[in-house]
């Protein structure tokens, strides 16, 4: 990836939509498998511009974590890349829904990475990820889980995979479940189905709206994005790598931000696509003609919309800052 500005470097940010299993990078992947050669791994983890090729580099890559050793390390390593490119804050996801289906042991798991999260200087809190092709059931076995470990750190439960194959109100009761669990509450939806899953991921209590680009489509699905201050967690290179938006210029951010809904940037699998939250930035100000005051206020709204954001107090005042 070319060098990324020194402006969007040194931007204080916040990460809302990051998939720990997506994070590692091929350098990563060496280190838990040093036998494998880097064209092999190059291989895996090329995209073909659809949610198929990208679901099989992802499948892929969850072979190699194996247990708390190899969680750990992908999220010690993901945790120096965030400092080193300023990230203050991330809500990181993790595929519950593929941790109880492989029988692995949450508990060591999750001890592990929140040791790695204890010594980093990014302030680091958990979302468990369900998995909508599994169905409702095994979604509800994740919620109880997020529920369980709620005063650990986890601070949502959210839905992603196909979109197509589970739709949303299959886990209305999961929803109901989570928020009764005073958990939070975001949902995967509007990144290959159309506006009408955005719509009823927000009337069945999503608080953010993950990718989100097909509600778009709809104008009134915009308004009540707007109207309800329902933020986008936009990941532009994401979004182009799965086919969910064919070109980065034909990306709705644009379009959103005129609409006056709330947008965040994020990456989602940075070790997939190749990507950093700073050149994300770059991207969407370079392609889209933003000014610095509209990326300082979509850095802001990462940090505004973030579930459990705890500002550090300066010293000498009662002020708080990113």
């Amino acid at each position: 990836m070319a060098e990324v500005g020194a402006f969007y470097q040194a931007l204080p940010k916040a990460e809302l939509h990051l998939h720990l299993e997506g994070s590692l990078t091929l350098e990563t992947i060496r280190e838990i498998e040093p036998s494998l050669a880097q064209e092999e791994i190059r291989r895996h983890y090329r995209t073909s511009g659809d949610f198929a090729s990208f679901l099989a580099s992802f499948v892929w890559v969850l072979g190699f974590l194996r247990g708390p050793r190899e969680y750990a390390l992908a999220a010690r390593r993901l945790l120096e890349r965030l400092a080193a490119e300023n990230v203050r804050y991330a809500e990181i996801t993790l595929s519950a829904g593929v941790m109880l289906r492989r029988k692995q042991d949450f508990d060591a798991i999750f001890g592990a990475l929140r040791r790695e999260a204890e010594v980093s200087p990014v302030q680091v809190r958990w979302i468990l990820d369900a998995v909508r092709q599994f169905g409702a059931a095994e979604a509800m076995a994740v919620a109880e889980l997020a529920a369980a470990y709620r005063d650990q750190g986890v601070v949502a439960f959210g839905i992603g995979g196909d979109e197509q194959a589970g739709p949303v109100d299959w886990f209305a009761e999961v929803f109901r479940y989570a928020q009764r669990a005073s958990l939070h509450l975001t949902v995967h939806a509007g990144e290959f189905a159309g506006a009408d899953s955005v719509r009823r991921a927000v009337e069945l209590g999503a608080e953010r709206i993950g990718h989100g680009v097909h509600a778009i489509e709809d104008p009134s699905v915009v308004r009540l994005l707007s109207e309800r201050g329902i933020p986008l967690e936009i990941c532009l290179s994401s979004n182009v790598a799965t086919g969910a938006a064919p070109r980065l210029a034909d990306h709705p951010l644009p379009e959103f931000l005129r609409a006056g809904v709330p947008v965040t940037l994020n990456t989602d699998d940075p070790g997939l696509f190749g990507t950093t939250l700073s050149a994300e930035y770059e991207l969407a100000a370079r392609q889209f003609a933003l000014v610095d005051e509209q990326i300082r206020q979509i850095a802001a709204n990462g940090f505004r919309y973030a579930f459990d954001f705890k500002p550090p107090v300066q010293a000498g005042s009662d002020a708080t800052c990113p």
